[in-house]
């Protein structure tokens, strides 16, 4: 799943779609896999990077959520 993160745009067509060619369901559940993957040590040891850039998207979506249930600008 990372080393799919780290070059899902080089392939054709959306996002979701190479999901379920790639990995074979939604990509609720692929979400769902993956936000459980970037928190493990492990990870974060194959692919630094990556990982750091998804935990870092991941904290800006929740600080907007945040921000949009307290009626807070940002």
């Amino acid at each position: 799943m990372l080393s799919f993160e780290r070059q899902w745009w080089k392939l054709e067509g959306s996002k979701e779609q190479a999901i379920r060619d790639e990995f074979g369901f939604s990509p609720t559940r692929y979400y769902q896999i993956l936000n459980s993957l970037i928190d493990r040590p492990e990870a974060l040891v194959f692919d630094p990077m990556t990982v750091k850039r998804l935990r870092r998207r991941r904290a800006d979506r929740r600080r907007q959520r945040t921000a949009r249930k307290l009626g807070i600008r940002l």
